[in-house]
């Protein structure tokens, strides 16, 4: 197992990466000198095939596990959840000394994430991804929030874990299709920081396909050094945290017009991904062999890089949704070469919808 810390001075915390590092949870709850009850919350799936050993994990520290549990699925990430969720906690008895665990892939480690924000103004909760969009990306960071039909994660707030533990062995039991989708955020992360990380990626397709765990290490690894890297520089996303949103302004549109219920969030990222190289490319910034790259990397993978009924005018308004949104001005993370993007806000509404168009 391997530790990395994500450096916020007092609100820094570990974040341990390896095969069983679910065995580290009884130790960071003693260290957070967890008492009482200690909220799991997670949706039914993971339920059903994780709960009881992180249960018995919990109860290994010497504290009393309460299962709260929520419909799987993004159409189920709704404000309604914090309410229903913040009830559990008060039947457990649960109060501000209290610790939340977060088990799941990124919906369920959103919501319980903002709940535990929302909980008497805010208490401490741990973090446990067990898909590799979570593991890779929202686990790390401090984002939690709900959807609202006008736009994703739009519901929220900033609250740090106090520790993430990502067991990779997690990874085994995941459909192929969550794999691959997210993976695209795996990708990204090579695109926007790591040529090195995206050529790895590139020639290793099957192993991590076929869910090697030594093969899967370094790029769950190196993603959450890039993440934790980026997050440490700019917190709350005020200039250099917006790269890590690279193919999400499109993305989120997408999810948006489907009402989440079509793609899934790293799908949607991988067309949106595909729609930012287009609009690099419009703006002379990328050469068409580093677009052909990230599209062939992206579909060796299985990943979405055409969906020809995409409503083009429709996105475009549900990107002017999106929290990302300055005054209705879409900003835009480009790449101008693999391993690098820029930030670009003056994109004129006409090039984001050639953009579109040349995803469709």
């Amino acid at each position: 197992m391997e530790t990395l810390t994500l450096a916020l001075g007092d609100r820094g915390y570990p974040i341990h990466i390896g095969e069983h590092a679910l065995r580290q949870l009884p130790a960071e709850l003693a260290r957070l000198e967890a008492r009482g009850a200690v909220a799991v919350c997670t949706d039914a799936n993971v339920a059903r095939i994780h709960g009881e050993s992180v249960l018995e994990s919990v109860r290994s520290a010497g504290v009393t596990p309460v299962l709260c549990v929520m419909p799987a699925g993004e159409e189920a990430k709704q404000l309604a959840r914090i309410e229903e969720f913040c009830g559990m906690f008060l039947e457990a008895g649960l109060d501000r000394s209290s610790v939340v665990v977060a088990l799941g892939g990124g919906v369920p480690g959103d919501v319980a994430g903002f709940a535990a924000a929302s909980f008497m103004r805010g208490i401490r909760f741990v973090q446990i991804p067990t898909t590799i969009v979570a593991q890779v990306d929202s686990s790390v960071g401090g984002k939690t929030g709900v959807n609202h039909a006008l736009g994703k994660n739009t519901i929220g707030a900033f609250h740090q874990p106090s520790a993430v533990i990502i067991d990779l062995t997690f990874l085994k039991t995941l459909p192929d299709r969550e794999l691959r989708a997210g993976l695209a955020e795996v990708i990204k992360h090579g695109v926007i920081a790591d040529a090195a990380l995206f050529e790895y990626l590139e020639c290793h397709v099957e192993p991590i396909l076929a869910k090697d765990l030594d093969a899967l290490m370094l790029p769950v690894r190196r993603s959450c050094e890039i993440k934790a890297a980026v997050v440490a520089e700019d917190e709350k996303e005020h200039g250099l945290r917006a790269i890590l949103n690279y193919g999400h302004t499109f993305g989120h549109g997408i999810e948006a017009v489907t009402r989440y219920g079509v793609f899934l969030h790293g799908e949607a990222v991988a067309l949106g991904m595909e729609a930012a190289a287009s609009l690099a490319r419009q703006l002379g910034l990328l050469d068409e062999e580093a677009a052909a790259r990230q599209r062939a990397c992206l579909e060796s993978y299985g990943l979405p890089v055409r969906w020809p009924e995409l409503p083009v005018d429709e996105t475009l308004a549900a990107m002017k949704h999106d929290k990302k949104a300055r005054a209705g001005t879409l900003k835009f993370i480009v790449a101008d070469r693999i391993g690098h993007v820029v930030h670009r806000t003056d994109i004129p509404e006409e090039q984001a919808r050639a953009a579109l168009l040349a995803v469709r």
